[in-house]
This record gives C-alpha cells, sequence and structure tokens, in this order.
C-alpha cells in the first residue's frame, strides 16, 4: 500500500451515521484495488454492460450467497431494485393490495412505519392496528395488543426503526392465511432469519448490506400472481423477476460491493449467528454504559425494546447534548446527533462497526458523564 493509501486509511474516523453507514474496512480495500480495472474486464466494474457476463454472474453470486447465509429457498425470488424503502411504502401495497378487496394492516413502532401507511392508504385500505406514537414511539406490541384480521392483504413492520432505537426481536404474531411483510433494512444480516415466515422482507442497502443504490427484495413466489397486470412497469414485482432483476439497467456498483460484503459475512465473519453475537456484545456495552450513568443518559426505548443497530439516548441539557457531540468528535467518534423528532444521541453501531469503535465511545461516555455530572 502506498504512503498516501495508508495515510487515508489511518484519516478514517468512527462513523456512527445512521445511513448511508460506515462499510467493512476490507471490502472497501478490495474495491479500491478492482476500481479502476475489474479482473479480467480491462475496465471498471462501474463501466461495463450490465449484460456482460461478467456482472451476471456477480449478480448470481450475490443472490446466491444472500441465499446461502439466510437459508432463503426456492420458493422465494431475490430480486435487486432501486428506489429504497420510499419506493417500497408504495410498491407492496400496488401489487399485494390493490384490486384485492382487503385491508392491510399495519404495526407502526417508529417513524418509517408511519411513512409507509401513507403511501399504502393511496393503493387501498390500510389500517394501523397497534399505534405506539402516544410514547414517542419507546416501545414494542406485547401480547394481546394488536389483531390481525384472518383476510388481511397482509401485515406489514419495520424490524427496526433507525430514529427510535427499538427492535423486534422475534417476528410478530401472524395468522398463516396473511403475507407477513417486513421493512429489514437497517437490521438485514444482522442476525438469522426464518424466511420461511415471510411474505416478503426488504432492505435498502446502505446500513448494513452495502452502499446507497440498491434494495433486496425477498419475495415469495406465489405472491408474484397478485401483481396487477396494468401497474407501471417498473412497479411490478412480476417484471424484475422475469428479468433477473435486469428489467432495466440494474445498480451495478452497488450489487457489486453488496456480495463483497455478503461473502465478508460469510467467511470473515462465520456467517450470521457469529455476527448476531458480535452486535450483541456491542450493543451492551454502550447499554450498560448508560444504565450505570445514575441517570445522566437516558435511553429512549423501553429495556425490552432496545435496538442491536440504533442506541438512541439523551443527556441532561441540550447543552450538555451539543458539548457531547463537540468533544466526542475530538475523539474521532462522528455523525451523533440524534434525529430531530428524538433528539439527543444516536448511535448506529451496524455490522461494520469495530468494536474498538464502540469501546472507544463507550470509554468517552463514562469520561463525559463524570466530568460533567
Amino acid at each position: 500500500m502506498s504512503s498516501a493509501l495508508t495515510d487515508s486509511a489511518q484519516q478514517r474516523v468512527f462513523n456512527f451515521s445512521a445511513g448511508p453507514a460506515a462499510l467493512p474496512l476490507s471490502v472497501l480495500e478490495e474495491v479500491r484495488d478492482e476500481l479502476v480495472c475489474y479482473p479480467g474486464a480491462g475496465a471498471s466494474i462501474m463501466e461495463i454492460s450490465h449484460r456482460d457476463k461478467r456482472f451476471v454472474d456477480l449478480l448470481h453470486d450475490a443472490q446466491a450467497t444472500l441465499r446461502q447465509l439466510l437459508g432463503i429457498s426456492d420458493d422465494y425470488e431475490v430480486l435487486f431494485l432501486q428506489g429504497g424503502a420510499a419506493l417500497q411504502f408504495s410498491m407492496i401495497p400496488a401489487n399485494l393490495l390493490r384490486g384485492t378487496g382487503k385491508t392491510a394492516q399495519y404495526l407502526l413502532t417508529g417513524s418509517w412505519g408511519k411513512k409507509a401507511i401513507k403511501e399504502a392508504k393511496k393503493e387501498g385500505a390500510a389500517e394501523s392496528i397497534y399505534d405506539a406514537g402516544e410514547t414517542n414511539y419507546d416501545r414494542l406490541p406485547a401480547a394481546g395488543d394488536y389483531q390481525v384480521a384472518d383476510d388481511a392483504a397482509y401485515l406489514y413492520y419495520c424490524s427496526n426503526e433507525t430514529i427510535q432505537g427499538v427492535q423486534f426481536t422475534d417476528e410478530p404474531a401472524c395468522p398463516d392465511s396473511v403475507p407477513l411483510v417486513s421493512d429489514a433494512s437497517s437490521d438485514f444480516l444482522c442476525r438469522p432469519l426464518d424466511i420461511s415466515k415471510y411474505g416478503l422482507l426488504y432492505a435498502c442497502a446502505q446500513k448494513n448490506a452495502g452502499p446507497a443504490g440498491v434494495t433486496v427484495v425477498v419475495v415469495r413466489k406465489d405472491l408474484l400472481q397478485r401483481s396487477p397486470a396494468d401497474l407501471p412497469g417498473y412497479l411490478n414485482y412480476n417484471n424484475h423477476a422475469e428479468a433477473d432483476s435486469e428489467w432495466n439497467t440494474p445498480p451495478t456498483f452497488a450489487i457489486y460491493v453488496l456480495g463483497k460484503i455478503a461473502k465478508w459475512l460469510r467467511d470473515d465473519i462465520g456467517g450470521l449467528d457469529a455476527m448476531l453475537q458480535q452486535n450483541q456484545e456491542k450493543s451492551q456495552t454502550l447499554y450498560q454504559v448508560i444504565d450505570q450513568s445514575n441517570g445522566f443518559y437516558r435511553g429512549h426505548a423501553q429495556t425490552e425494546a432496545r435496538s442491536l443497530m440504533n442506541v438512541t439516548f439523551n443527556l441532561p441539557n441540550d447543552d450538555l447534548q451539543a458539548s457531547f457531540i463537540a468533544e466526542a468528535a475530538k475523539h474521532d467518534l462522528t455523525a451523533l446527533k440524534g434525529h430531530r423528532s428524538v433528539g439527543g444521541i444516536r448511535a448506529s453501531i451496524y455490522n461494520a462497526m469495530p468494536v474498538e469503535g464502540v469501546n472507544t465511545l463507550a470509554n468517552f461516555m463514562k469520561d463525559f458523564a463524570k466530568a460533567n455530572g
């Protein structure tokens, strides 16, 4: 590695951004080494056709690695789309609700669920059967807090709400007759999942799975029959499934990086069970500091709803929060400002956040509380 590249790597901070988020350094280095000329292609991966066999092989390899990591059966399509979660808010009801005469039901546990149901109502009947808004989305539904209709078009939930820092530990109860739909954008690949419980699961990549630009949609094949034929072309899941995610030019570079991250999880980390253990240890390190701070740090989420991915907390006042952010930056701890709807601090500790970064933040938190408490 040249001295310039060495200096560049040494300048990297601990990036706690909620997304686009930190990527594994080893993957970034691989991408750097192949960026100008992908091996055997004579050009950058960003310059070759999406129809080129070398890219098609990369796409298929990324799909296969995701199937291996998550145990995705042949009953499901794995699609690589664009538009992020914002487009899925509309595509899901357009394909699974429009024209059915049924009602889509939503569990609202944070800001992203609220955005999703707003778009669903443009396509048909959609209702919230649980809404934690009265407590500013600091909790998850308990058993008996909601009832899913046996004939619902689908049950939709966001598995991890990045803004409020609440995360489901298990899938919500759902009748077998109702497809379970999940926005897993911010905790995709952070742990094992039983995909057979889902009708559709999607994730925009820029949290755990890659750079912004690609959205993974895992959809049960029988649900593709629901897609209305008169949908605009890009909005029809069938078109993407039949065209092997190449109905239009796909986000080639983002798919290329996603494939490398999937292999990093499989080969370097050791799979999703090992990744879950790391994520549990990292989050516990920070929650322990919060719990032992004698109220100096106040977590937003209820203890049983705490996220592995987004640790949200407040300090005693705005001045201290501003000071915390400024002082943290001097220790190379960046992107810690909480979302305006919750305030305070948000430490996003996705898969690629190293243990060293979490430990550095935890030690800073202890020192800051001691000096200002």
